[in-house]
């Protein structure tokens, strides 16, 4: 049975669509990230870097969320689509693995956690989640899915980033991205991710803001 170690966040997210999409049978094992555990020495044997998700498929240790859903795409053969586009799934993958994703997360950190307002930081930014939305825009014009011409898990990891758009970019401001709202909206219809939502739900996950859970999620602040 495959472990899923769970946050209710973007990264997890996409791994809980993926699972719900493909009908992987798994257990649930939440890990609060405002109280700490991630940084509990058990999970930190799962994932060395002490972030989630993370997976346990039966002794092989996965962690990354476009790690785990490649891992999952090539032992399933799901949503890898067309061999011929191996390459454009690899390219949009690494996209948003190392752009749209972290841009949208550091956005959202200097806008609305850090405990002083840096106006270079939240331009920076901004601007950077802004040139990858216009990017992604521009290529899903004329398209239905990200590569190819089926769902794929580069689909699963660019939606649960902009399902966050609000957050990321600013309130209403996803309209200004038509072709990327228009794949959204498709893409957020279909019923794996009702069901994605619902995971996790029964789980009281605590609310980040005070100074513990600062000190949980950002460490490396707090050398002491």
């Amino acid at each position: 049975m495959l472990t899923f170690y769970y946050h209710p966040t973007p990264n997890p997210r996409k791994v809980a669509l993926f699972l719900e999409e493909a009908g992987l049978p798994f257990t649930l094992v939440p890990v609060d990230t405002a109280t700490g555990e991630q940084h509990d020495a058990a999970y930190r044997a799962v994932n060395p870097n002490g972030k989630v998700p993370a997976i346990d498929d039966d002794g092989t240790l996965v962690f990354d969320s476009n790690a785990i859903l490649l891992y999952l795409a090539e032992k399933t053969g799901k949503f890898l689509g067309d061999p011929a586009d191996r390459g454009d799934l690899l390219s949009w993958l690494m996209f948003i693995a190392t752009g749209l994703g972290p841009f949208s997360g550091q956005s959202v950190h200097f806008h609305r956690v850090a405990p002083d307002n840096i106006p270079y930081a939240q331009s920076r930014y901004r601007k950077e989640t802004e040139r990858h939305y216009a990017v992604l825009n521009k290529h899903l014009k004329g398209r239905d899915f990200i590569v190819g011409h089926t769902f794929t898990i580069v689909d699963i990891a660019a939606w649960a980033w902009v399902d966050r758009a609000a957050l990321t970019l600013g309130e209403e401001r996803l309209g200004e991205y038509p072709e990327v709202e228009r794949w959204f909206q498709a893409i957020d219809a279909r019923p794996a991710v009702a069901r994605a939502r619902l995971i996790g739900q029964d789980i009281e996950f605590k609310t980040p803001g005070d100074e513990d859970s600062r000190r949980a999620l950002y460490p490396s602040n707090y050398p002491d």
